[in-house]
């Protein structure tokens, strides 16, 4: 078991530094195309952080492992919500300033329900599963966001990022790199994790909710950290909110497009937490008066998330 989590360790590094790479790379070919920043922002940049997830579903979704890839996903939207917003929160109170913030929240949350009635069949237990035609209703609407994004930010001026120029050499050996080391680390992350859940005789869901979720999720986590301690709150709820609709527009119709997943009814309450702290986040940002997480609230996110894993956890053992 020693080995097959050390091996999964050098699985999420090769994640993490793949998506360094594959960012930085894209970026660098998107500036010397003159593509706007904000553009990369929104687009190369948020596939980077969520490319773990990406990578580590369709293998999953590849080899049929339907629980691994929703609790991934699911798993990696609660850490995002939970313990990185709470922590950054922590760290530096987190406030709207933002309309983008303000649509995003209630989209997301419209968004988690929108998932969670496909996989029910809305709401119905009998054949529930995420097939191609709810995965190509999700990519559609994935495609609709980006369009919303883009004509919005047509009106609104941005700011120029300094920029290096680097050969085509160097950009396509960090582009190279990139998708190798996703693309191994990936491999490695589910084949071992599987192997350390069947020497524990706890189930994939468990897994797949806790040590694959939070690794995949290392990107968002750093970002949201850094925001912080430069006191920028909307690049800090941004990334989560960003991530968070990204992984079930995309990610989760990727998955779904590669092979149908079925659903597990005991994600219900997975995705009930989800839906729940997207309506915290709504009340105390939205609705507020103060329009900002303070200490008090992020301290009740990052303890309700450890509680939760740890109820999980202690169930399954």
């Amino acid at each position: 078991m020693i080995i097959s989590i050390l091996l999964i360790l050098v699985g999420f590094s090769g994640l993490i530094f793949g998506a360094n790479f594959l960012v930085d790379g894209s970026a660098s070919l998107a500036k010397k195309n003159n593509i706007p920043d904000l553009i990369i922002g929104l687009t190369i940049v948020a596939f980077g952080t969520s490319a773990p997830e990406l990578v580590v579903n369709s293998v999953a979704s590849y080899n049929g492992l339907s629980d691994i890839v929703l609790a991934n996903i699911i798993g990696s939207n609660n850490f995002n919500l939970f313990f990185i917003l709470g922590i950054a929160a922590l760290i530096y109170p987190i406030a709207v300033q933002s309309s983008t913030a303000r649509r995003e929240i209630p989209l997301s949350l419209i968004i988690a329900v929108l998932s969670l009635g496909l996989a029910t069949e809305f709401f119905m237990t009998q054949n529930s599963e995420i097939s191609r035609f709810d995965g190509l209703i999700l990519l559609l609407f994935f495609f609709a966001f980006l369009y919303f994004l883009f004509s919005k930010m047509k009106s609104e001026k941005t700011e120029t990022v300094a920029y290096v120029p680097k050969s085509n050499f160097k950009i396509w050996s960090s582009i190279l790199i990139g998708f190798l080391g996703l693309i191994v680390g990936g491999k490695l992350v589910v084949d071992y994790s599987i192997n350390v859940a069947t020497e524990l005789g706890v189930s994939q869901k468990i897994i797949g909710l806790t040590i694959i979720s939070i690794g995949t999720s290392l990107p968002e986590l750093v970002t949201s950290i850094v925001a912080a301690t430069k006191k920028n709150s909307d690049i800090a709820i941004g990334n989560v909110i960003g991530s968070n609709i990204f992984n079930l527009l995309f990610i989760l119709s990727i998955s779904s497009l590669i092979n149908p997943i079925q659903y597990n009814q005991e994600f219900n309450r997975d995705f009930a937490l989800l839906i729940g702290g997207t309506l915290f986040l709504i009340i105390a940002l939205v609705f507020s008066k103060r329009k900002k997480i303070e200490k008090w609230k992020a301290l009740i996110l990052v303890s309700f998330y450890l509680f939760y894993t740890s109820f999980l956890v202690m169930k399954e053992l």
